[in-house]
């Protein structure tokens, strides 16, 4: 389970109102929302709150570095709060569900020097794609 509240206290961050539906409705397991999504689960909880301040929301989220953004091609971006453990995704290619796929015990392969065309490489991302269970029997 995602800590993005705990987290969040722990940095003083100004908890008003606003912010903290928003941290509500990112905090679990799993939780992979766009920022419509997000926008409506915070109406449910905060009747008030509008698409502004939860796209707002979501950026300072980001730049503190307590969410990431994951772009899953053509879909909209997705908000994660695990942001603080390193692990992969599992996407479907219909539905666009999105799973959490923890690392495993050893480090994903290197690059030699050729392949990394004089990057230097600071992160990996793995993503997984294929179908749900509910999409692969429908």
């Amino acid at each position: 389970m995602s800590d993005l509240l705990e987290r969040l206290r722990r940095r003083t961050w100004r908890m008003t109102a606003q912010r903290r539906v928003v941290a509500e409705v990112l905090d679990g397991e799993h939780v992979h929302l766009t920022a419509d999504e997000v926008h409506a689960r915070a109406v449910t909880k905060l009747p008030e709150i509008s698409r502004a301040t939860v796209y707002n929301t979501l950026g300072e989220l980001v730049a503190l570095g307590e969410v990431t953004e994951v772009a899953t091609g053509a879909r909209a971006k997705r908000y994660d709060p695990n942001a603080h453990r390193p692990h992969h995704h599992l996407v479907c290619a219909d539905c666009g569900a999105m799973r959490d796929v923890p690392l495993s015990s050893s480090p994903p392969a290197g690059l030699s020097d050729a392949e990394r065309f004089g990057f230097t490489v600071h992160d990996v991302e793995v993503t997984y794609r294929g179908l749900c269970p509910d999409c692969a029997s429908a």
